[in-house]
């Protein structure tokens, strides 16, 4: 009798160790016209400079369509390289050589190269207790494990660090995101960065800065981002155009020593070989044409009148005892209540029309079922309020 060639397939052992999110039921639940989502870490549509994008693409299409519609280098395009180094010596007085930048296919991609080159299966690496959830699937695909450091107001805590790293002395690298960090919406402060950055000189580790936010402030002050402090080149930045132009180009860029410019390449032609070409000379034509510049404001006046509204609208809704941060920019906060369980919560949320992204989910060992992440940025003003008074009467049936 023939055997069922499902039962013949192996998997490796990175896969099997690999277990679905708990996003995956939250999209299932989005499908739901009732429902309101504040789960997703979606742009608002209505953010996307569609109008600019389509003269950029009717010029370059008439002067470069053919190289447009071409492979393009796995580095990416040169002149896009040459307009984001130009971008970030102005913006975050990082200087860097075009030659060092690698565009990927979105900043997610980047995470997963650096893995991959960085660390071995069974390595550790260091970050932000909780951190962005993309990038713990990233480093677990590689078989690497995961060691997450306690935050508070003003970002990673550096006496938590240095006792980590007494523990765990020989980390590869650590992952941290400075401005507007997803999913707290914390920044971490001045003295921070400069104590941080001492810590990974003395030690000898290197850092990986992701800053999809940083671009995305409503207030407060400007801080210098970790590259632009660092003296001894010990920090790769990441950045993307996802939250600046639309996450629909899928294009992000990574800048570092060309040691590791050049092993990024290596395994980047493994996975796709380059990125979008078209996607690559839009964002070119995007930025050296100055209309990055004029789009941003709009961006900004947009998220901070819907950020501000969701702070009221928490303020009017939660139980009092129910904490949480006020972003100085970015597109999450961070929703915390003393001996609740938000996993638990999620299924009376789900019945009361009303998604979060549970805060398990952006722990390493998902350790942390007391806080909740929400993003402002994508439900409409009337959806913000109405979600808002549904996930009070969550959290006052949690109480029961």
């Amino acid at each position: 009798m023939e055997k069922n060639v499902l039962s013949r397939w192996e998997f490796s052992t990175i896969v099997n160790s690999m277990k679905p999110s708990a996003i995956e039921s939250i999209l299932k639940a989005i499908g739901d016209p009732e429902m309101i989502s504040f789960g997703g870490g979606l742009p608002n549509p209505e953010s996307f400079p569609v109008d600019d994008v389509k003269k950029v693409f009717d010029e370059l299409i008439t002067k470069s369509g053919r190289q447009m519609l071409q492979y393009g280098a796995t580095e990416g395009l040169k002149s896009l390289s040459v307009a984001i180094s130009k971008r970030m010596k102005q913006q975050l007085s990082i200087n860097s050589d075009p030659s060092e930048i690698v565009q990927t296919t979105g900043s997610q991609e980047a995470l997963y190269l650096l893995g991959k080159i960085l660390a071995n299966p069974g390595d550790y690496v260091i970050s932000e207790a909780p951190t962005y959830l993309g990038a713990i699937t990233a480093f677990r695909a590689s078989g690497i494990r995961m060691i997450g450091v306690e935050m508070d107001q003003y970002g990673m805590k550096m006496d938590a660090l240095r006792r980590t790293l007494k523990k765990y002395s020989h980390p590869k690298f650590i992952y941290v995101l400075p401005n507007f960090q997803n999913p707290t919406g914390i920044s971490m402060n001045l003295e921070r960065r400069k104590e941080f950055l001492e810590i990974i000189s003395d030690e000898g580790i290197i850092a990986l800065e992701d800053d999809p936010y940083g671009s995305l402030r409503f207030s407060g002050t400007q801080l210098p981002a970790l590259k632009a402090l660092d003296k001894n080149n010990n920090v790769i930045y990441m950045g993307t155009f996802s939250k600046v132009l639309a996450p629909g180009f899928r294009l992000g860029y990574t800048i570092a020593p060309p040691e590791i410019v050049d092993k990024m390449k290596l395994v980047k032609q493994a996975l796709d070989l380059a990125s979008s070409t078209i996607s690559e000379y839009i964002a070119e034509g995007y930025l050296s044409g100055g209309y990055i510049d004029r789009w941003i404001p709009n961006v900004i006046e947009l998220y901070r009148r819907k950020r501000d509204l969701m702070l009221k609208s928490l303020e009017e809704y939660l139980p009092s005892d129910v904490e949480f941060t006020r972003p100085d920019g970015g597109m999450f906060i961070w929703v915390t209540k003393k001996g609740a369980n938000t996993d638990k919560m999620l299924e009376d949320a789900i019945k009361k029309k009303v998604l979060y992204v549970v805060g398990s989910e952006f722990y390493p060992d998902g350790d942390n079922h007391e806080s909740m992440r929400i993003n402002f940025t994508y439900s409409s003003d009337e959806k913000i309020v109405e979600g808002v008074r549904r996930l009070g009467k969550v959290f006052e049936g949690a109480g029961k």
